[in-house]
Order: C-alpha cells, then sequence, then structure tokens
C-alpha cells in the first residue's frame, strides 16, 4: 500500500510586511527557499484568511512560499472593510504583491474560493503563472449558492442548518443570503455578530467528511467570523462581481496551456464535485484527481497526498 504523502514541518516566514492597496493594507509573509520555485497561496471564503499551517503544502527547500490575507480580512487591515473589495481587487493585489517581490512567475495555488481566485487571477495575467493547482473547485454560479445557502446541503445536515436558519425570521426565509445581508447592513451590532458566528459555524460544520470541533471552535471565534461572513455574503450578494456565471467557465480557454493539477474530495458538500467535472470537461490538459473518501477540506488526509503530491510534481519545473 502505498503511503500517504502528508504536510512538510511546520516553517516560519522569512520575511513579512504590508502592501498598500488604496485604503487596505494586504499582509503577506515569504517562508521556505529565498530563491526557492515561487509559489502564491490564495486562502479561501472569501474572508478566510491564511494560516501557518498553509505553508506546509509545499517543500520548504524548494518553493518560495508566499502566503497573504485578502481584503478585510486574517492580518490585513482594516478588518471586516468592503470598500473596493471585489475580485478584481483581489486579482489587481495579487498582481501588484507579485511585482513588489520582484516575481517573474509564479504557481498560483489555491482551494473553494481560493479556487476561484486562481483561475480570475490565471485568466487575467497568464503570462505570470507558471502552474496552477486548485482545489475544491467553486465558480459562483447561481446553482451553486442556492445548494449551499438556500436548499441542497440543508437535506444531509438538518441539525446544523436548523441553527443557520435559527437567526432569521420565517417570513424572510426565502432568501436566506438576502436576509442574511440585510442584518449584516444593520445598526444591531449583536444580532450582526449572532448572525456572523451562525453563518460561519454552517460552513465549518460541513467541511469535513467528518465534523470537527476545533473547526467549529475556530469559525465560531467572533473576530474571524464577523470578517468571514460579512465578506463572502458580500461577495455573493455580487456574484463574484463576475460580468457573468460561466465568465471563468468560459475563460478557461485562455490557460489551457499552463500545467495544472485539479484536486476534489467525492463528497465535498461545501463545492460539490459537479462544478470540478465540469471544469475538467472544458481542460482536459489539466489532470483531474478526486479524492476518493473526503470532503471539502484541504485537510482531509486523502486530499493532502494529492496537494503535496502535485506541489512535489512542479517543484523542479
Amino acid at each position: 500500500m502505498t503511503t500517504k504523502l502528508q504536510l512538510f514541518p511546520h516553517i516560519e516566514p522569512f520575511n513579512t510586511g504590508f502592501l498598500n492597496c488604496s485604503e487596505h493594507n494586504i499582509y503577506y509573509e515569504e517562508c521556505g527557499n529565498a530563491n526557492g520555485k515561487p509559489v502564491v497561496f490564495l486562502h479561501g471564503g472569501p474572508g478566510g484568511g491564511g494560516s501557518e499551517d498553509v505553508r506546509r503544502f509545499f517543500d520548504p527547500a524548494h518553493y518560495r512560499i508566499i502566503v497573504f490575507d485578502q481584503r478585510g480580512c486574517g492580518r490585513s487591515t482594516p478588518h471586516g472593510c468592503l470598500t473596493n473589495n471585489t475580485t478584481w481587487d483581489l486579482v489587481s493585489d495579487i498582481d501588484k504583491l507579485r511585482q513588489e517581490l520582484g516575481i517573474t512567475k509564479w504557481m498560483v495555488f489555491g482551494g473553494s474560493w481560493g479556487s476561484t481566485l486562481a483561475l480570475a487571477y490565471s485568466q487575467s495575467h497568464p503570462s505570470s503563472v507558471s502552474e496552477i493547482v486548485i482545489r475544491g473547485i467553486f465558480m459562483l454560479q447561481q446553482h451553486e449558492l442556492d445548494w449551499f445557502y438556500q436548499e441542497g446541503a440543508s437535506k444531509l445536515f438538518p441539525d446544523e442548518w436548523q441553527k443557520f436558519i435559527d437567526v432569521i425570521e420565517d417570513s424572510k426565509r426565502g432568501n436566506l443570503m438576502k436576509a442574511y445581508n440585510e442584518i449584516f447592513n444593520g445598526s444591531d451590532e449583536k444580532a450582526r455578530l449572532s448572525a456572523a458566528v451562525a453563518w460561519s459555524r454552517w460552513e465549518a460544520s460541513t467541511s469535513k467528511l467528518v465534523k470537527n470541533d476545533s473547526l467549529m471552535d475556530e469559525f465560531s471565534n467572533p473576530h474571524f467570523a464577523l470578517a468571514f461572513a460579512l465578506i463572502e455574503n458580500h461577495y455573493f450578494m455580487n456574484k463574484g462581481f463576475l460580468e457573468h456565471e460561466k465568465q471563468l467557465l468560459d475563460g478557461i480557454e485562455k490557460i489551457r496551456d499552463i500545467p495544472a493539477v485539479i484536486v476534489q474530495g467525492r463528497y465535498d458538500v461545501v463545492c460539490p464535485m459537479e462544478t470540478a467535472y465540469e471544469v475538467s470537461k472544458r481542460w482536459p490538459e489539466a489532470s483531474f484527481e478526486i479524492a476518493q473518501n473526503s470532503g471539502h477540506s484541504a485537510f482531509e488526509k486523502e486530499i493532502v497526498h494529492l496537494l503535496v503530491s502535485a506541489t512535489n510534481k512542479f517543484a523542479h519545473n
């Protein structure tokens, strides 16, 4: 039996800083080999922020690992700020960071919302991308949003779903994203925080094949939840600021010659496999790897193995 690859050991950054982007100050860090192959990690959410563990998908002996917190979340400031916070602002930030760090080309690595942003960036700046590794594919199509925030995933997690809808009046449950948006834009701070935690916990409760209490606790942290929920809802209410919902699927034609790996959990409830399958059909040159016994999280053992296999494969390119 083949031994599953694991995350690389914990490492500390050799450089950290802030990139000024309009009213936003974007936190970034570099880890691993300063002279190694550059890779940029795009976190999920939107609004999730980076973490120490995401550095560990890459061999630090070979990679110059760049992690940054997108506008309004993580260590970037101002916290929870939605002003000038769109997909295309983030795409601009990514390329500004590339130029700031003196990088000509880098690998782009992202999961969930990070896969959306990876495709948006790569299609906007294909000449700056050496390879693409994406996981838990999400295209911001209406049926994907409806599945997770209206009806679909609710059928698999009715107990957790009840907690998600408890904060919404019965009369407003016909459009839950809109109902949450009204609370998030209201003046009742207690209601905003309660709704943010409920929104955040719903995603945490469905992200792993087996519910993980520590993930639930992390997502229930009020500081994290407020930015995560407000930013996600802001993006989803605006359909990701895309011209149309097939924009990123149609844009695959621009990047088909870039080496790529797509990793997808078979039992991903947050971003069901249908979307990854659709992407793979549009992009036959990309390697499509299915984690047959996994959910959504990048840290499922099987998904870790496939992601590390992909980064090891590209380490010497």
